[in-house]
């Protein structure tokens, strides 16, 4: 039997629903009253980190070739007749999908034929088709996509601060692997992984907009099999505290030179919490937010234009608080935010601007449930994560003024941080 919990909001006026489904699959449905169209996500909790594993069958680890992750992303929209996108042609649906470190994600939005679309996401994800031969043929498919990402100078700068930062964590490594892993994936290994990480009982559905529990589960119940639980043990080496780099140059064809200045975070092996989360976006926007001095005063200067961002990178096994934009002077701009992370690890940041920049995160969050592809994606993320939908509200509401200058204190070192830099000749 099917087990459905309504969970509700009072602050958003919303609710919606949790359901542990007969098959195994964790499914949720946010009914969205008065929107025309709907979006719905199939995930797995399996990204491109995820390279040496063991289930419970299993004598001794599993090691896989970097990117396998993603190769088997790009397989899974095939089959031995028409394709997820020529299937999804004619129902009118707008699909995609994609692979981060840490999860692997189907999805699609419509604005009719919701049931027909649904029907094929679950279908053509639990229906893995994998042959030596259309092996061979994406392997240079996706090693022709390596090689322009590698061009790619915002792509290119993440990756070489990755590899300043992290001796031994996989997510260093290009989610898309190497042109020399991937001609190590055969048939064989995918579906090895496939049938390790896409067990339903290791993956999530979300639906929101104009759906309704009942719709959900009449292709929930028609397509999806019952799957035995199994234990999942991913293994990683302990990436040690400091970093490899202090700077790491690649020269690339590019107008103004790029940099990404990141301060590691020694995490061991554990993710940081929802609130540990919380209290560094806070504080990133504090330290170099639109409305800091220190943005203001590189813009004045000309240090950086408004491509500077700054944003909380975490996973399992690893954090690092990031900064990054184009400068044709970026020492001087890392000479700037170190300076700026001293002063208020030393004095502390001022109340007033921690009052106005929680006020501005909680009302952008509140805004994000205005828009049913955030909903959907939030809702695989926090369930991945062992967090629930509406638990930011709550947390962010709690943050104080004292965690914010402790989280400062605490998770950024200015002695171990690591810069890269793209450049031209």
């Amino acid at each position: 039997m099917n087990k459905i919990k309504e969970i509700n909001n009072e602050l958003l006026g919303d609710k919606y629903f949790e359901i542990d489904h007969k098959s195994g699959l964790k499914i949720f449905v946010y009914p969205k009253v008065n929107f025309s169209s709907s979006y719905a996500i199939f995930g797995t909790k399996y990204g491109s980190i995820d390279n040496c594993f063991k289930t419970e069958g299993d004598e001794v680890y599993t090691e896989v070739p970097e990117g396998i992750a993603h190769f088997l992303e790009h397989k899974l929209f095939e089959s031995e007749e028409l394709d997820a996108f020529a299937r999804y042609a004619e129902t009118g649906a707008s699909a995609n999908a994609y692979t981060t470190f840490d999860k692997t994600c189907y999805l699609f939005s419509c604005s009719a034929n919701f049931s027909s679309s649904l029907e094929i996401l679950l279908d053509f994800v639990t229906k893995p088709y994998f042959t030596p031969e259309t092996v061979k043929k994406e392997q240079g498919i996706i090693g022709q996509e390596i090689k322009m990402t590698n061009d790619e100078p915002g792509w290119a700068s993440l990756f070489t601060l990755l590899k300043a930062m992290y001796k031994h964590h996989p997510v260093q490594i290009d989610i898309a692997g190497t042109t020399e892993s991937i001609a190590e994936i055969t048939d064989e290994l995918l579906y090895k992984c496939y049938n390790t990480f896409y067990s339903l009982n290791n993956m999530a559905l979300a639906v929101a907009g104009n759906v309704t529990v009942d719709e959900v589960l009449e292709v929930a119940d028609k397509v999806l099999k019952p799957a035995e639980p199994q234990k999942i043990e991913r293994r990683f080496e302990i990436e040690p505290k400091e970093v490899v780099a202090r700077t790491l140059v690649k020269n690339l064809e590019v107008a103004r030179p790029l940099f990404a200045i990141g301060y590691k975070e020694d995490v061991g092996t554990e993710r940081r919490t929802l609130k540990q989360t919380m209290e560094s976006e806070i504080m990133l926007d504090i330290v170099a937010g639109r409305t800091s001095s220190l943005y203001e005063r590189m813009i004045e200067e000309g240090l950086v234009n408004t491509s500077f961002s700054a944003e909380y990178f975490e996973g399992a096994g690893y954090g690092a608080h990031i900064f990054s934009g184009e400068s044709e002077n970026y020492e001087k701009v890392r000479e700037y935010i170190d300076k700026e992370i001293i002063s208020l690890q030393k004095d502390g940041i001022n109340p007033e601007e921690f009052d106005r920049i929680k006020k501005k995160h909680y009302g952008e969050f509140i805004m994000s449930f205005g828009d049913i592809g955030s909903i959907a994606n939030y809702l695989i993320n926090d369930y991945f994560n062992g967090d629930g939908l509406f638990d930011g509200l709550s947390v962010l509401k709690s943050i104080t003024f004292e965690d914010v200058n402790r989280r400062l204190r605490e998770a950024i070192d200015i002695n171990n941080s690591s810069m890269s830099v793209i450049r031209a000749d």
